[in-house]
């Protein structure tokens, strides 16, 4: 089992990486069980392959397992599921030195994250990630939002899980598109900011995605590795380190505004897309080599992600897609800083990007074919 420690000051908790870990949930979850009764939130897709094996285990230490269910997919990550889920806590007598389990993929996290971090002014939380996306991203860091009309994760809290718990055989239940969707925040971690592992990435990353257990072992260990070193620098997001892991992201949760948020483009395709056009943007602006920029949107179509906006079959002006940037969480005084690439491994925070530019250069990018 690979164990990563997250430094945080007085609330450090461990990542632990393994395959089995939810089948015997329990004995991890245990030091932080205060009571009988267990609250559990989840979705229908994941309750139907990991609620038993969870109930059972935790049964058999003598647990009441207590479910919420919540719809699949972005639509949960709402102000009505989240009064729904507040609602459900408050009724089961969740206290402040209690833990939630959060047992899926982001939504689940998120949604679960916030939901712990606003009732009674806190509660605890263990996060049981059940996606590649979730177990190498948003599970880590203590990041909790829900989506509003205005855009992607506007309100939420900062809040750190206890404990997260990565079960690789929880990917094993994917589709291969979720898979992929997931490997874009893999490679995310090797583009800025870790040559070496981009150099991997391109190599095994095809292989990871169809299910080795023991590349994806490496793989979900080393991008947790590299967001704990992040986080523990700049948990807050305040010092500017921890946003460089909005790589793509600006572009991506535009790309998703432009696309309703729908299942036609998922958030780790987005991103996939948004860090091809980071890179290709980042060159246009003389930072990095066009061959550079053309090997990171290489190494993401070869594990089946979109790199062009052709892809999409957007009616739309690059303009259009620049002002849903307007609403990105980091606007600051009117300007939005992006992340952008002086090479591979090497992503910089870029305070010096007008939104004209950016719109000028969505609208060659709608060209390309």
């Amino acid at each position: 089992m690979a164990v990563i420690p997250v430094e945080l000051a007085g609330r450090a908790y461990d990542v632990r990486v393994e395959a089995g870990l939810l089948a015997n949930v329990a004995a991890h979850c245990s030091p932080f069980l205060r009571k009988p009764r267990v609250p559990v939130i989840t979705d229908e897709n994941v309750a139907q392959h990991w609620r038993e094996p969870v109930e059972r285990s935790l049964a058999a230490a003598g647990h009441e397992v207590r479910w919420h269910v919540l719809p699949a997919g972005e639509r949960a990550k709402s102000w009505a599921e989240l009064a729904r889920t507040v609602d459900w806590l408050l009724n089961e007598e969740v206290e402040r030195g209690d833990h939630i389990l959060a047992l899926g993929g982001g939504v689940v996290g998120d949604l679960s994250g916030f939901a712990a971090a606003i009732l009674k002014r806190g509660c605890g939380f263990i996060q049981l990630p059940t996606t590649l996306l979730a177990q190498v991203d948003s599970s880590v860091g203590g990041k909790t939002a829900i989506n509003t009309s205005a855009g992607k994760n506007l309100v939420g809290a900062f809040h750190q899980p206890s404990l997260v718990l990565a079960d690789l055989d929880a990917l094993g239940t994917l589709p291969p598109r979720e898979m992929r969707a997931g490997y874009a925040e893999v490679i995310k971690y090797g583009i800025l900011g870790d040559a070496e592992f981009f150099d991997w990435c391109e190599a095994n990353g095809p292989a990871a995605i169809s299910g080795d257990k023991h590349l994806l072992e490496q793989a979900v260990a080393r991008s947790v590795a590299a967001k704990a070193r992040i986080v523990a620098q700049d948990e807050r997001e305040t010092t500017g380190a921890r946003a460089l892991l909005n790589l793509g992201h600006t572009f991506g949760h535009a790309l998703e505004a432009q696309t309703g948020f729908s299942e036609r483009l998922l958030h780790g395709e987005g991103v996939a897309l948004g860090m091809a056009l980071a890179a290709r943007y980042s060159a246009r602006r003389g930072f990095i080599s066009r061959g550079d920029a053309a090997r990171v949107s290489r190494a993401i179509a070869a594990a089946g992600l979109p790199t062009e906006l052709s892809t999409l079959g957007l009616n739309c002006s690059g303009k259009e897609l620049a002002d849903h940037m307007l609403h990105d969480k980091k606007m600051d005084a009117g300007t939005l800083p992006f992340i952008l690439l002086r090479s591979i491994g090497a992503a910089f925070l870029d305070r010096n990007v007008t939104l004209s530019d950016v719109a000028a250069f969505l609208d060659e990018e709608l060209q390309r074919s």
